[in-house]
């Protein structure tokens, strides 16, 4: 691979390669394992990704953090709880294609993960799943599946990004007003979001459904505002295990939870994607730092 002036290849303590990004626009760091993006930061700002001081980066493991890809299934498997949550991409290593920096100085990374026995043996479809990042002073991200098999196939996708906060209980988040949502922590009940900006109180695990608004994150601690706008996305989940959950979960900590919230471009649940044979569908998340005025 031809070499790139701020991009180098690295390991992890735990033997993971990881892409380096260090130029006069941001500063980032990128995984082919799950093509899960890590860190990035604009030239300027503190850390926009949160990523557990408590994170594996060990084959088999999920990284607790970052971008993880959601794909084929959201959450639980439907119908077998025994086939890992989330599914199979954020736990596979994905065949780095492209690495290349344009004029305008952003880095452009290409991943790809192809069908093969072990992930039909969970999922009985032949695709090809694609992530593009553009890493510069914003951050863009665009998951596009292709179906390239002979039968129709559905899927789930979900871009489940950690937004790096002062506090998540003095963050506002923006753009869900009056969107109709699934409430997960009060046993899978229709709600219908009010005309206030989000706020985390406790654990929170909301689908908001039939939405395509660009999300606002009001950071009075950090002192800025993250803006989360996308394209090909009809939902989008807001999460965060509150204090009692994630003193049950080892790779987040006791005050990790404080850290960060998860604002995912999504379609799942009734957005799942069906895609004829040839068929392709995209969803990209574009990720910008703003002043808080």
């Amino acid at each position: 691979m031809v070499a790139i002036d701020g991009v180098v290849w690295t390991n992890s303590p735990g033997g993971l390669p990881f892409l380096r990004v260090e130029t006069d626009q941001c500063r980032a760091r990128l995984t082919s394992y799950g093509a899960q993006l890590c860190e990035w930061m604009p030239a300027g700002e503190s850390p926009v990704l949160y990523v557990s001081p408590h994170a594996v980066f060990a084959t088999g493991t999920p990284i607790r953090g970052g971008v993880p890809i959601s794909f084929p299934w959201f959450a639980s498997h439907p119908t077998d709880p025994s086939k890992p949550a989330h599914g199979f991409a954020r736990t596979r290593t994905w065949q780095v294609i492209e690495v290349t920096r344009g004029t305008t100085g952003d880095v452009r990374v290409v991943l790809r993960l192809e069908a093969d026995d072990d992930t039909r043996a969970l999922w009985a479809s032949t695709f090809t799943v694609s992530l593009t990042v553009s890493l510069g002073a914003t951050l863009a991200m665009t998951a596009e599946v292709e179906n390239v098999g002979q039968e129709a196939l559905a899927f789930e996708l979900a871009l489940h990004t950690y937004l790096a906060v002062g506090d998540v209980e003095a963050v506002s988040i923006r753009g869900l007003e009056g969107a109709r949502f699934v409430d997960k922590v009060d046993g899978g009940k229709d709600k219908v979001a009010g005309g206030e900006p989000q706020r985390i109180a406790g654990e929170t695990d909301r689908v908001f459904l039939d939405t395509t608004a660009t999300c606002v994150v009001d950071d009075p601690v950090l002192a800025r505002r993250l803006r989360v706008e996308k394209q090909g996305s009809h939902a989008t989940v807001l999460w965060n295990p509150g204090r009692d959950r994630a003193r049950t979960m080892r790779d987040i900590g006791k005050d990790g939870w404080r850290g960060f919230v998860c604002v995912e471009t999504a379609n799942v649940g009734p957005h799942a994607v069906r895609l004829a044979p040839g068929a392709r569908s995209a969803m990209t998340s574009q990720i910008e730092v703003l002043p808080l005025a």
